[in-house]
């Protein structure tokens, strides 16, 4: 997992190609103002995901890991802890191809605190549990890009 804010992206130039494409996308594009859902930007190979919603509790919230996608979490308004561990400290459930869905269960072992502008890459390695209120409920808006592996 790699976490660090839009602004000091040039600190980032070891990150994938693919990654930094995000990025660009990010900086030409007003994510903000784009309905939620899916939006293509290159087929199955990338795309982003539009998502708003309320934080809430921890124990309200699933942990999961994917196989094929990179997640780039980029925050656009409100801000949401997003609980982090590796996939070997936790319980695996059944991955969900279709989805590319790895539920599990487990305990965090670090967290990180996104707010607008901030970035966090989330390998397949990386178990995250997303949406966990900071100082209370809020609601959120964040783009996820999903970028394959």
């Amino acid at each position: 997992m790699i976490f660090g804010n839009r602004n000091h992206i040039s600190e980032f130039s070891f990150l994938e190609d693919s990654v930094k494409e995000c990025f660009t996308y990010a900086k030409e594009h007003d994510l903000a103002s784009y309905e939620k859902g899916s939006h293509e930007i290159d087929g199955e190979r990338l795309f982003v995901n539009i998502v708003e919603y309320e934080t809430t509790t921890p124990e309200n919230r699933f942990w999961e890991a994917h196989k094929e996608y990179l997640d780039v979490h980029v925050m656009l308004s409100g801000q949401e802890q997003i609980d982090l561990n590796f996939i070997g400290n936790m319980e695996l459930k059944e991955y969900v191809p279709k989805d590319d869905f790895l539920p599990m269960d487990g305990e965090k072992n670090g967290s990180v605190i996104l707010r607008p502008g901030d970035f966090l890459v989330c390998y397949p390695n990386d178990a995250h549990r997303t949406a966990v209120e900071v100082e209370g409920a809020e609601k959120v808006k964040k783009a996820i890009f999903k970028v394959r592996i």
